[in-house]
């Protein structure tokens, strides 16, 4: 048996981003394994400045995750002029620091890009993460006393209920996510989408999945989407139980 943290991830909005294409910012139908891996460093404290300690996180988790409520997609229209006086010569400000945006293309003229979301969602995750620093406790601990404000992918997305939910023992994260209890917006005894490690055993009740090949790492020194990892996207008939 092993230890797995329940997440409840639940919120207006939320955006499971993938790799990027011009000024496409799509999501995902599911947490992708480097939006979970920033929600944890954030929450704890963990600093753009020391990537080496998020890669190393990225590298012990293992999750699986079930849609409550899949939610409806949402695509945000956004333009910015930097024609503007007020923008011309500036940067950004983070904590008091400008950060200059350089003099290349892409810091003229009127810029068009496309955000999406999925509005009206609730996502359960079942997550444990192999032995080292931090451990279970140390992420069950910062995810209820965050070091920053967590937010579901991006940082409009805020959560509407805690982001953590309640720990377990199971066989794997699949079997703790079959037997998770449901959000209590979501209707007992439907299937919804599920998604796990190819290499998760299927308990009973799991019906053989579709393998799907990702690419939903990070490289957090880069910050860029990398590698290939294969998963399986199945259903989960949600319990009676709710929480």
């Amino acid at each position: 048996m092993a230890e797995i943290l329940l997440l409840r991830l639940e919120g207006p909005l939320m955006s499971f981003g993938g790799p990027l294409v011009d000024q496409q910012g799509v999501t995902q139908r599911y947490p992708a394994l480097s939006m979970l891996t920033g929600l944890l460093a954030n929450a704890l404290g963990y600093d753009h400045s020391e990537p080496e300690k998020t890669q190393k996180l990225q590298q012990r988790i293992r999750y699986a995750v079930r849609a409550d409520l899949p939610g409806d997609a949402l695509r945000d229209y956004q333009t910015v002029c930097f024609k503007q006086d007020h923008l011309v010569d500036t940067g950004w400000t983070t904590r008091g620091t400008v950060d200059e945006r350089g003099k290349g293309e892409a810091t003229s003229g009127t810029h068009i890009r496309y955000r999406d979301y999925w509005a009206d969602a609730s996502f359960t995750v079942s997550l444990m993460v192999e032995p080292g620093d931090p451990s279970l406790d140390q992420i069950a601990s910062a995810v209820q006393s965050p070091a920053r404000p967590l937010f579901l992918g991006r940082k409009p997305c805020l959560p509407s209920v805690p982001v953590h939910f309640v720990r377990v023992e199971a066989p794997g994260v699949l079997a703790a996510l079959r037997d998770a209890p449901r959000s209590k917006r979501a209707k007992s005894g439907e299937e919804v989408p599920a998604w796990w490690p190819d290499e998760e055993p299927l308990p009973e009740g799991v019906a053989r999945p579709v393998r799907l090949p990702v690419t939903d790492s990070r490289d957090w020194r880069n910050q860029i989407h990398v590698g290939r990892r294969v998963i399986c996207e199945g259903v989960l008939r949600l319990p009676e139980v709710a929480r």
